[in-house]
C-alpha cells in the first residue's frame, strides 16, 4: 500500500511539473523575429472598421523568453485594436514565447478622418513596439482612409430604424424594408467623394436619381437602391480616353475596400427597379458582387424602353445579372457573367432587344445547373407548402438577341420555356452559342430547332469565342475567337471600350477582338 501512494505522489508531481508554466524564463533582448516588417491593412472608409489582419512573432532561439512589453507608440489614443496571443487590449506586458515557438498578433482599426487632416483621404500608420524601454523592435502598420458621403436611414427616440413600405402579403400584414428616400438635395450623386449606403436609399416618385461620371457607389450588406413609382435611374458614366482604363464610368460595389473581398458575391443586395418605375438609362457602368445586379419589376407601358443598359458590366451576383419580370430593356455593349442562377433572365414575358453584348457564365464559386440566358413567360404561384396555386402567363411580345456571344462553363447555357397559346417572339441573329445537347434531349423540342432560320439565323454554335480570361471577368476575345468578323452589317458606333467597329466585318459580342499579349513567364 506504501508503495502505491508513492507512487500516486510521484505521478502527481510529474504531472504538475509538466502543466505548469515556467514563468522565470528571462526577458527578450532584441532577438525578435517577425512574419512581417510593416502590416498594411489595405483601404477603409473613414467610420468603417477593418477586417483582421495579423503577423507572428518568433523565438527561434533555444531558450524560453519573456517579451517585457508590447505597446502601440500612440498609445490608448490609437485607432488601431490590438489582441496579442488571445488576450485584447493596446498595450501589454510580459507577454511569454517558448523556445522554437510563436505567437500571433491580430491587429484592427477604425479611423474618423474629420479628426485627422480634413482631406479626402489620408494614410493613417503607427507602430507597434516590442520592449521600448530596453532593446526596442518594432512592425509598422499602414492604413489608407478614404473620406465618403452615408446615406443612411434614421432611428427615431427608440432606436427603430427607419423602414420602407413595400405592399402586404396575404394575410394583409405589412411588408417593409429597412431604408429611407433620398431628399432632394440628394439626387445628384458625384466623383467628389464615394457615396456609401446603409438599408435601401428610394428614389421618391416623381423625382430623379443623377449619378455623374465617375462616381463610386457602395453598399453595405443587404443594402441597394430602389426606383418607386414613376421615379427614374439615370447613371452617366462615360469612357476615358485610354481604352485600358473606364476612369470614368459609374461603380457600384460593396463598402468592403480590401482586396480579399474584390470579387466576393453576394455582399450586398440589388439595383431594384420597381414596377411603375421608367426611363432608366444606364451608361458605363460596373455592378458588382451583390446578390443580384438589377432586379426590374414590368414596364412602365410606353413604348420605349424602361431601361437602357449601355456599355456596362455586371459581374459576381450571387443569384442574377439581370432578373427582370414583364419588363422592356434594351441592351448594348452590356456584358454579364458570373452569376450563381442565371447572368441574365427574362422571365414573365416583356420585350427584350440585346445588341453586340456578351452574356457569359463562368460561375465557379458553387454548383450551377442553370443556363446563362434563360426567358420564359410564365409565372408558377405556390402556397407557403410550395404546392402549385395558379400559373400565370404573359406575352413575349419580344426577346431578339442580335450579335451576341452566349456562353459559359456549362454544355447547355440557353434555357426558353413557354407556355402553349400565348405570344411568344424571339430570335437570335449572328450570334455565338454555347448548346452542347450531348443527350439529345431537346433535338425534337421545336424552341430549339436550330435549323429555323426565323428562329435562329446565322448563328454560330459550341466554337471558341477565345476570352481572355472568363473566370476573372476578362471577356475581350482574341484573335482566334469564332465570333471574329461574323457580326451582322452595317453596323457603326464602337464596342464597350470605344474602339471602333469595323463596318465591314464587326465581331460579335461587347468586344472587337485584339491580340493578347503573350506572358514571357
Amino acid at each position: 500500500m506504501r508503495y502505491l501512494s508513492s507512487l500516486f505522489l510521484l505521478a502527481i508531481i510529474i504531472l504538475w511539473s509538466s502543466c505548469r508554466k515556467d514563468f522565470e524564463s528571462g526577458p527578450s533582448t532584441g532577438n525578435l523575429q517577425f512574419s512581417t516588417d510593416t502590416l498594411y491593412l489595405d483601404t477603409i472608409f473613414t467610420n468603417i472598421g477593418s477586417s483582421t489582419y495579423s503577423f507572428k512573432v518568433y523565438n527561434r532561439t533555444n531558450d524560453d523568453f519573456t517579451i517585457p512589453s508590447i505597446a502601440l507608440e500612440r498609445g490608448e489614443t490609437s485607432s488601431y485594436r490590438l489582441n496579442v496571443d488571445g488576450i485584447p487590449g493596446k498595450s501589454f506586458e510580459d507577454i511569454q514565447v517558448l523556445a522554437k515557438d510563436s505567437i500571433f498578433v491580430f491587429v484592427e482599426t477604425t479611423t474618423d478622418i474629420t479628426q485627422q487632416t480634413g482631406d479626402l483621404e489620408f494614410i493613417y500608420t503607427d507602430r507597434i513596439l516590442f520592449d521600448p524601454s530596453g532593446s526596442q523592435q518594432d512592425v509598422d502598420l499602414v492604413t489608407l482612409v478614404k473620406d465618403a458621403v452615408f446615406l443612411f436611414p434614421s432611428r427615431d427616440e427608440n432606436g427603430i430604424v427607419e423602414t420602407l413600405l413595400l405592399g402586404e402579403d396575404d394575410n394583409m400584414e405589412e411588408i417593409r424594408i429597412e431604408g429611407f428616400f433620398l431628399e432632394d438635395d440628394q439626387l445628384n450623386f458625384t466623383n467628389e467623394k464615394p457615396y456609401v449606403i446603409y438599408g435601401f436609399a428610394a428614389i421618391p416618385p416623381d423625382r430623379t436619381l443623377t449619378i455623374d461620371a465617375g462616381a463610386r457607389i457602395h453598399f453595405h450588406d443587404q443594402s441597394g437602391i430602389i426606383a418607386a413609382n414613376n421615379s427614374t435611374l439615370l447613371v452617366n458614366g462615360d469612357v476615358s480616353n485610354d481604352p485600358d482604363l473606364l476612369e470614368n464610368e459609374v461603380i457600384f460595389e460593396s463598402d468592403r475596400l480590401e482586396p480579399g473581398f474584390s470579387d466576393i458575391p453576394g455582399q450586398w443586395a440589388f439595383i431594384w427597379l420597381t414596377a411603375g418605375s421608367t426611363g432608366h438609362v444606364i451608361n458605363h457602368a460596373t455592378i458588382k458582387n451583390g446578390s443580384a445586379g438589377i432586379i426590374m419589376d414590368s414596364n412602365d407601358g410606353g413604348i420605349d424602353p424602361t431601361l437602357t443598359i449601355t456599355n456596362s458590366q455586371i459581374y459576381n451576383n450571387s443569384a442574377y445579372g439581370i432578373l427582370a419580370r414583364t419588363a422592356n430593356i434594351f441592351g448594348e455593349n452590356l456584358v454579364i457573367n458570373n452569376s450563381g442562377i442565371n447572368s441574365l433572365y427574362a422571365s414573365f414575358g416583356g420585350t427584350y432587344n440585346f445588341n453586340h453584348c456578351t452574356f457569359t457564365n463562368y460561375w465557379n464559386t458553387s454548383f450551377r445547373d442553370t443556363p446563362a440566358i434563360a426567358f420564359d413567360n410564365v409565372f408558377v404561384v405556390t402556397d407557403e407548402n410550395g404546392a402549385i396555386t395558379e400559373i400565370l402567363t404573359e406575352d413575349l411580345l419580344e426577346a431578339n438577341f442580335t450579335n451576341c456571344i452566349i456562353y459559359g462553363n456549362e454544355n447547355l447555357e440557353l434555357g426558353i420555356t413557354r407556355a402553349e397559346g400565348t405570344v411568344f417572339n424571339y430570335k437570335f441573329t449572328n450570334s455565338l452559342i454555347r448548346f452542347e445537347d450531348f443527350n439529345g434531349q431537346f433535338l425534337d423540342n421545336p424552341l430549339y430547332d436550330f435549323t429555323d432560320n426565323s428562329l435562329y439565323e446565322n448563328v454560330i454554335f459550341n466554337e471558341n469565342p477565345d476570352f481572355k480570361d472568363p473566370f476573372d471577368n476578362l471577356l475581350n476575345i482574341g484573335e482566334d475567337s469564332a465570333a471574329n468578323g461574323q457580326g451582322s452589317t452595317p453596323t457603326m458606333g464602337t464596342d464597350i471600350l470605344g474602339i471602333p467597329r469595323s463596318m465591314t466585318a464587326p465581331d460579335i459580342g461587347a468586344y472587337e477582338s485584339i491580340t493578347f499579349e503573350v506572358d514571357e513567364n
